[in-house]
């Protein structure tokens, strides 16, 4: 049985916060995540760490503002996820804003693999470019950018994937995973950087004078500090409409970074990156945009083909609807056609993208579908409690659907997951998804040190990673990849845990709260409030064939009143059998909309039957 486990809640910090002028609710919820101070709560551009911080972002600034001024090409070199898109987008709109001449190419992943390779080098110099600009990938990629120079383009690098133990030879790298970089934010998104990146130039373009004379943009250099209010704050600025972009007298009109905000959001929700504060900042920031009806046409065209309202547009939404929809260009068919849904300016024409990319995300959740029907049915004559690690391979799987199907098996079994599936030349291509304990991208490589031959290349992160073996030693993978995880990990960090806020107070479960809740940034390392309580099962009726909808009255004390006219709503998703009377629950607080009104409804995330 999964065990259900309450948050650790410092005392003293959960008490600050209630001083505050927090709720009880909110306060427990925000100290449970390493809040000890209202200030860490504050999204306002005032809290943004400064560009300054970041190591070689004056450096590239200065470097992007010569060649502006010299006429250079640039192109960007893109990568196939929904960071590499988004960084795509900022560092295209961006750098046009500015005055550069840019343009963009994008791996197709079944023909280039990832990164700035050599081929891609060569694909791109077919453009003459000067100088080629990386987006979301380009730390590991020394050959590639040894072949740039050797055509005489120069490389400028913005990444956040961890180095390995060499760097490119690259006339300048941004990335505050990079040896030397004292940015403190270490989990800024590829989209992150780049807009950082965009921030200095903005700065080295002042110094010059480059701007037109009027009122600067001051969205990022605010000094005012408001006072904490009673829920935590999501206001601020930059929502200001913009300059006319183009010349205004001898000077180019200075463009609102701000406006680039709804697309960081939408990248660095999509990476499962850690949301510390800075990060939440960006998110919170772009969501703003997104409700205020100032997303770009390509963001409000994915949220219409999902059938959201921008108006109440939460980072679930980006993580979950719009993302995997963007996801899904790169995944079967070419994230260029992605990246365009995002440049564009036309409303026609970013629908028109996003019904395309909405009926490939319905293809890859089909072919998602019988992956994994396949894998379990492999797993029949297995016991993955037996192991460490699973790694899985098929013939038939598709190349851009396995980093799906890895979460999936590792949500399930609770083991670092790989997937493979047949690349060329011989090569099989994988996915992998981590738990906490096990830092991937740190045990590929060590296994790449103990078995020198045996890993072709590799990268990622902690919790995914992605790698090329020859599909010879797949068998000697496997075998050394469970050795290094059966090292790292310990039976204890095998077992499966929901950690829940505890109980929540009927007087807390109301509109209002929910509201509050919707509205926050929550993601990575710092998840979504989920609470858990015991509840009778009054009436339950299914809904759409396969969901459950529940009445629910809390059990012990709270009983006689919930029974005399305050039962609690509820629904179970994707479960349509019924449920015992008595039932522990993990659930969450949701606002359901139905014919225009709103009311409060517990989503149930997990639940076992009990007994008195």
């Amino acid at each position: 049985m999964i065990a259900i486990t309450p948050r650790s809640i410092p005392t003293a910090a959960m008490q600050h916060l209630r001083d505050s002028g927090y709720s009880s609710a909110l306060a427990k919820i925000f100290a449970a995540r390493g809040i000890t101070d209202s200030k860490q709560l504050d999204t306002t551009f005032a809290e943004l760490l400064p560009f300054d911080a970041l190591k070689n972002a004056r450096e590239m600034a200065h470097f992007l503002a010569d060649a502006i001024a010299a006429k250079k090409k640039l192109m960007v070199i893109a990568d196939y996820d929904a960071d590499g898109a988004t960084a795509c987008a900022v560092a295209v709109r961006g750098l046009r804003a500015f005055g550069a001449q840019i343009d963009f190419i994008v791996p197709n992943r079944f023909e280039y693999g990832y990164g700035l390779t050599p081929e891609i080098v060569e694909l791109a110099a077919q453009s003459n470019p000067d100088i080629l600009i990386t987006v979301d990938n380009g730390i590991a990629s020394v050959e590639g950018v040894a072949e740039a120079n050797r055509l005489g383009m120069q490389v400028l690098i913005t990444d956040h994937h961890l180095p390995g133990d060499t760097l490119p030879d690259a006339a300048c790298i941004v990335n505050p995973n990079q040896p030397g970089c004292a940015f403190p934010s270490k989990n800024l998104a590829g989209v992150g950087v780049m807009f950082y990146v965009l921030l200095a130039l903005r700065a080295e373009l002042r110094s010059r004078g480059a701007f037109s004379s009027g009122c600067p943009d001051k969205s990022f250099s605010s000094t005012s500090k408001p006072q904490p209010p009673s829920i935590p704050p999501y206001q601020g600025g930059g929502l200001a409409p913009s300059p006319d972009k183009g010349r205004a007298g001898e000077g180019l009109a200075e463009p609102r970074l701000a406006e680039l905000l709804d697309l960081v959001a939408l990248g660095t929700i999509a990476d499962v990156v850690k949301l510390d504060q800075n990060n939440r900042i960006l998110v919170q920031q772009g969501l703003q945009r997104i409700r205020a009806g100032r997303a770009c046409a390509g963001i409000n065209a994915l949220l219409q083909v999902a059938k959201k309202d921008p108006v109440r547009t939460s980072s679930q939404d980006l993580g979950f609807t719009v993302g995997p929809r963007l996801n899904a260009a790169g995944r079967l068919d070419d994230m260029s056609l992605g990246i365009n849904c995002l440049l564009t300016d036309d409303t026609a024409t970013a629908m028109q993208i996003a019904a395309k990319l909405d009926a490939l995300n319905r293809e890859r959740r089909s072919i998602e579908t019988d992956m994994q029907d396949n894998a379990l049915a492999a797993l029949e004559t297995i016991d993955p409690s037996d192991n460490f690690s699973l790694v899985l391979f098929d013939e038939s799987w598709h190349q851009g659907v396995i980093g799906i199907l890895a979460s999936r098996l590792k949500d399930k079994f609770h083991r670092p997951m790989i997937a493979f599936a047949r690349a060329n030349n011989g090569e099989l291509k994988g996915s992998g998804r981590s738990i906490a304990g096990l830092h991937l991208r740190d045990a590929l490589d060590l296994v790449s040190k103990r078995h020198p031959a045996l890993i072709k290349k590799f990268g990622g992160h902690a919790a995914a990673a992605g790698l090329s073996i020859a599909e010879g030693n797949l068998e000697n993978f496997v075998a050394a990849f469970e050795k290094v995880s059966s090292e790292l990990l310990s039976a204890n960090d095998l077992a499966q845990r929901i950690e829940t806020d505890g109980a929540l107070d009927i007087a807390e479960m109301n509109l209002e709260v929910a509201r509050i809740l919707d509205e926050q940034v929550w993601g990575q390392g710092f998840p979504a409030p989920q609470f858990s309580d015991d509840f009778v099962v009054q009436n339950q009726r299914v809904v759409g064939e396969k969901h459950l909808k529940l009445r629910l009255g809390a059990k012990g004390k709270l009983d006689e009143k919930l029974l005399s006219g305050h039962p609690i709503e509820a629904i179970l998703f994707g479960h349509n059998e019924m449920l015992p009377e008595q039932i522990h629950a993990v659930y969450s607080l949701s606002v359901n909309e139905y014919n225009g009104t709103q009311s409060v409804q517990l989503i149930i995330r997990h639940w076992h039957g009990r007994e008195d």
